[in-house]
């Protein structure tokens, strides 16, 4: 275990790729460099609010040093270790399926690479003031999105969906002036500084923006550079430039981890709400933690984004063919790095079969089935979702709740408790909702007799696949409220309950295993949420 002081950097993006010549921190156009270097701007009164135990492991980073009045300086941006080399990173993006040209890191700054007993790991603060891709904000975040962010990312990685990771969530002291509803009355609200941590930060977005420049020399050096940093396995034997072969094969990499990370979320319920190319992590990583949300009421027609109400790109059932779109952008952008485009074709087909594949695969777990059947159960699959759209029923009670059915042969012919519980107007629950309801269940309830499983064997299954306890919204914005109020209880208690989303913990069934209440359902923050932060 280590001290803060002695954490080894090794740096290896800003020492290896291209720098921006320029070391003023002014707002601008950057040209055939990877990142511009740059600092946090410190804070009146940095104050650490939690920190995350498994995350602070990973860095081999000992309790007690989480504890120390240096932890809250280093991560609320007011100190900078040795070896620390801050800096923002360059890149573009699509935006809502348009080109937006520079984006960079406007409200990011990486501290540094950490050199682990395990890897690389890089720091990054969000939230520590503004770099060269601030544009016209102030590069600063507020409370709410910072609460947001810390649990968000802590909470998929203890689902088991691939993701960034928070090791603290630091108070600065100052107010931020933000306009929460986009309609002209901003206000002012606590500032917050995220730490994030990850193998690496690098986005499609970083690649789009030399391909769109038409800067060759940048775009290989960024890519080689991306493959021997965090995908070692791909490199060949001897040194020397990357063969075409080789980069057609990170790519493929690329479009098998995106499906694999979709199909987690489509499993958890989770949407996203902002999937920009720049919002895409190269390694097939959950990043940049906006206006998520979980699936309350199933609905596939969902987005939780205030500013993707119109057009609902981003909603939850056209994740999957989003990043299909993102990687071919991505494609776009490395195709004059190979011979031959058809290898980038092929794996953007294989993408979808991956996805596929994975999607009925999952939901055979969700489902408790020993195996696949094609002919019979993807019926069963596509058909459950109709049956969650016919009224408004909570998906992670439905799913958790669905191993409580009786392993029995006689037929259902009512909608057992458990179930009931997931439905949101239970007067609802007659006539073709109750119809189409039994007829699944009955269905479902064949299948499961005839697949040789065990009761415990199909519920053991089905409980691991299914989470008993997901962050909804509403959970969220209390921690927030209570934080402002200078209460960090429910914050802290959150992130120890979210650490076991699949064990029972029966003390916190009922606060945290029901349906979103009546009072959430309008309420700013409990629901849909907007871009400001």
């Amino acid at each position: 275990m280590k001290t803060l002081e002695s954490l080894e950097f090794s740096n290896r993006f800003s020492r290896e790729l291209p720098a921006d010549h320029n070391s003023a921190n002014s707002r601008r156009q950057v040209h055939y460099a990877c990142y511009s270097r740059v600092s946090p701007t410190p804070v009146s009164a940095p104050s650490v609010v939690s920190w995350s135990r498994e995350v602070a492991a990973d860095l081999d980073l000992p309790p007690e040093e989480c504890e120390r009045p240096l932890f809250a300086e280093l991560f609320g941006g007011n100190r900078l270790l040795d070896g620390m080399d801050p800096f923002a990173m360059c890149y573009g993006g699509h935006q809502f399926g348009n080109w937006a040209g520079q984006l960079g890191d406007g409200r990011a700054i990486n501290l540094g690479e950490v050199r682990t007993s395990t890897g690389y790991q890089t720091l990054q603060l969000k939230g520590a003031g503004p770099t060269p891709y601030s544009r016209t904000a102030d590069g600063l975040a507020v409370l709410r999105s910072s609460v947001r962010e810390y649990l968000c990312s802590e909470a998929m990685h203890h689902l088991g969906v691939p993701t960034t990771r928070a090791l603290s969530l630091v108070l600065t002291g100052e107010k931020v002036r933000r306009d929460m509803f986009y309609d002209g009355n901003p206000q002012w609200e606590p500032g917050a500084v995220v730490c994030r941590v990850a193998p690496s930060f690098t986005r499609f977005g970083n690649f789009q923006i030399f391909a769109s420049r038409k800067d060759p020399d940048t775009l290989k050096q960024l890519v080689e550079f991306t493959i021997r940093s965090d995908f070692p396995h791909l490199l060949p034997a001897h040194d020397g430039p990357l063969p075409s072969e080789i980069v057609t094969a990170w790519f493929d990499e690329v479009c098998q981890r995106t499906a694999a990370m979709i199909v987690h979320w489509q499993r958890v319920g989770f949407v996203h709400g902002v999937m920009n190319t720049d919002n895409m992590s190269i390694l097939g990583l959950t990043i940049d933690y906006g206006p998520y949300g979980w699936l309350e009421g199933f609905d596939r027609g969902w987005t939780p984004n205030t500013t993707d109400a119109q057009g609902r790109r981003y909603r939850f059932g056209n994740q999957p063919v989003v990043a299909h779109w993102n990687l071919y952008q991505l494609a776009n952008a490395i195709v004059q790095m190979t011979e031959d485009p058809k290898p980038l074709e092929q794996s953007l087909e294989e993408y979808a079969n991956s996805f596929n594949r994975g999607f009925y695969e999952m939901m055979t777990q969700k489902l408790g089935l020993s195996k696949f059947q094609p002919d019979g159960d993807q019926d069963l699959v596509d058909d459950v979702f109709d049956v969650l759209s016919t009224t408004e029923t909570d998906m992670t009670i439905f799913f958790r709740n669905l191993a409580q059915l009786p392993h029995t042969s006689d037929p259902v012919n009512d909608l057992p408790a458990c179930l009931s519980d997931a439905l949101y107007v239970p007067e609802e629950f007659t006539g073709d909702v109750r119809e189409a309801f039994l007829d699944w269940l009955n269905r479902y309830r064949l299948r499961i007799v005839d697949d040789g499983l065990s009761a415990d064997e199909r519920s053991a299954m089905m409980n691991a696949a299914n989470p008993k306890y997901v962050l909804r919204n509403y959970m969220a914005q209390v921690a927030i409220d209570q934080l402002e109020e200078g209460r960090a209880d429910e914050v802290n208690r959150l992130l120890e309950l979210l650490r076991h989303p699949y064990d029972e913990q029966p003390e916190h069934e009922q606060q945290y295993f029901a349906r979103r209440p009546e009072w959430a359902r309008e309420r700013a923050g409990c629901s849909m949420l907007s871009c400001s932060s």
